[in-house]
């Protein structure tokens, strides 16, 4: 199978073009190249692809995960009829979706950024935010750079945190969190992704300062900063 790839906006195109069978091991790599160099939104043209078989859907199954577990989206073109059967067959078609023209698959990535931005916003105001000063530990997930041992959380809710004394990361880095619950002082630890710093000649009150979004954070530990939340901001009330 030969692949030739281009670029639409965030988007990569792959146009396929041969056989997608058990030699078709350079689509699972050409997918994972694409991931590797940030491309997380990937579309695949099927028009010069003129057969496929049953180890072929495996090797779609396996590239289709690679970007599954990247939180990228793969999604299909240009599928001539008769491997519509053999994706319904798989059910392919019922976790990749397919479109009959490039115009129309691009606008789709574009239109769920949209709808993605939205939920965001609507997760946010669903979340209570407790003005707070709360020691954290951070330290890259990776190993890089130096970990940051007296930072402090001064806004908490249970998606997110601004953190204020850390300087050593950057936009989009990837960091694991530690603290401590008062008043038990129960330890949680958590993964979070910089998605803004404050900037120190428009904010110099919150330099050096980010804010965090959680992620993977499972259910128990944001139904724990939930309930600390609310009995604090309660308190703050009474107060």
């Amino acid at each position: 199978m030969e692949i030739r790839a281009r670029q639409f906006n965030a988007v990569i195109i792959l146009d396929l073009s041969g056989k997608i069978d058990v030699n078709a091991a350079n689509f699972v790599e050409a997918v994972g190249q694409c991931i590797r160099d940030g491309y997380m939104d990937i579309l695949c043209n099927f028009e010069e692809v003129d057969f496929i078989d049953y180890m072929g859907i495996s090797v779609i199954v396996i590239a289709y995960k690679e970007v599954l577990n990247n939180h990228g989206r793969m999604k299909f073109v240009n599928v001539p009829s008769h491997f519509k059967n053999i994706f319904s067959v798989t059910g392919i078609d019922r976790v990749i979706e397919m479109y009959p023209s490039e115009e129309i698959a691009l606008n789709s990535f574009q239109e769920d950024k949209v709808i993605e931005n939205i939920r965001k916003m609507q997760l946010r105001r669903r979340f209570k935010r407790l003005p707070i000063d709360l020691k954290v530990e951070l330290k890259a997930k990776f190993g890089h750079p130096p970990p940051c041992y007296k930072a402090d959380i001064l806004n908490l809710s249970a998606i997110g945190a601004f953190i204020f004394g850390c300087e050593n990361f950057q936009l989009g880095d990837e960091i694991a969190m530690k603290l401590k619950l008062p008043p038990s002082g129960e330890e949680m630890e958590m993964e979070a992704k910089v998605v803004w710093l404050a900037d120190k000649q428009i904010q110099p009150h919150f330099y050096p300062g980010m804010g965090v979004e959680f992620t993977h954070l499972p259910s128990h530990l944001q139904q724990k900063l939930i309930e600390f939340i609310e009995r604090n901001i309660s308190f703050l009330a009474t107060d």
